[in-house]
């Protein structure tokens, strides 16, 4: 058990929640529930879903990486967002959101998280957001065909994935991926999880990035990358931002006497 406090001041601080002062996500705690947290559930998105798992499940306290509470929005609490916080507070659940400062963080990010997983060397952030480098560039440590890259980091990305949701195998990775350029050799690559948008194809093209590996591949930027001989490896929205969790998880585990558990809702996308 963890007195509420204590838990969301560790968070704030780990996830250095003042290091983006204008993000639009609204971090931190965002709905308020008792005190005295003794299991926490660990997820993506805040959902109906997922917070009817917290209340089957007991759970005190909810981290996700995509909250509520975006901008100024929740001005009127009705309908999909009555929806949301209705059971929250009648069963006395938090809800805890990180968002840029799970992309950003140097070491438990998602984006930092990747980089180990492809080994890149000389790492480096790049691409600002809200006036913060969120992502990271670096060199294989030989050439890859983009394809095989692709192979690689999927499958290594949907067994972390599996051994912490307890879900069965999935039977072809890589048809969850969107490819740009798949045979051509890569060394430098730029990781930016989620969705990176024309700003991050414009921040790996001024990096000399030959491959961006990112979440969400979009059909306006197809020509942008494609023009300027950028590959693509686009692995899933929702699975690229499933590896800062995880850290975050393992980290409150070892620190907290509390129970913890993620709660695996794929989109596909």
């Amino acid at each position: 058990m963890i007195k509420l406090k204590e838990l969301t001041e560790y968070l704030d601080d780990v996830l250095q929640l003042n290091q983006i002062a204008n993000d639009p996500s609204n971090n931190g705690l965002q709905i308020e529930g008792i005190e005295e947290v003794n299991k926490i559930l660990f997820g993506v998105d805040t959902s109906i879903c997922l917070i009817e798992k917290a209340v089957e499940q007991k759970a005190d306290f909810i981290f996700v990486h995509h909250g509520l509470s975006w901008g100024s929005s929740l001005k009127y609490i009705t309908n999909y967002n009555a929806s949301l916080i209705k059971p929250l507070c009648k069963h006395n659940i938090s809800l805890y959101a990180a968002h840029l400062p799970l992309d950003a963080h140097p070491t438990i990010g998602h984006n930092a998280i990747i980089a180990d997983i492809l080994n890149l060397q000389g790492k480096k952030m790049f691409a600002k957001y809200c006036e913060k480098d969120i992502g990271f560039t670096g060199f294989l440590p030989e050439p890859l065909a983009v394809n095989k890259l692709s192979m690689l980091f999927s499958n290594e990305l949907s067994d972390i994935i599996r051994s912490y949701a307890n879900t069965e195998p999935f039977t072809n990775p890589i048809e969850d991926s969107f490819i740009l350029d798949n045979s051509r050799a890569v060394k430098k690559v730029g990781i930016i999880s989620g969705g990176s948008g024309s700003d991050g194809i414009i921040a790996a093209l001024q990096e000399g990035v030959d491959c961006l590996v990112t979440g969400e591949f979009s059909h306006s930027c197809y020509h942008l990358a494609k023009e300027n001989g950028l590959a693509v490896i686009a692995a899933g929205h929702y699975k690229t931002e499933t590896l800062g969790i995880f850290s975050v998880m393992d980290m409150i585990k070892e620190k907290f006497d509390v129970h913890t558990k993620f709660v695996d809702i794929p989109t596909g996308l």
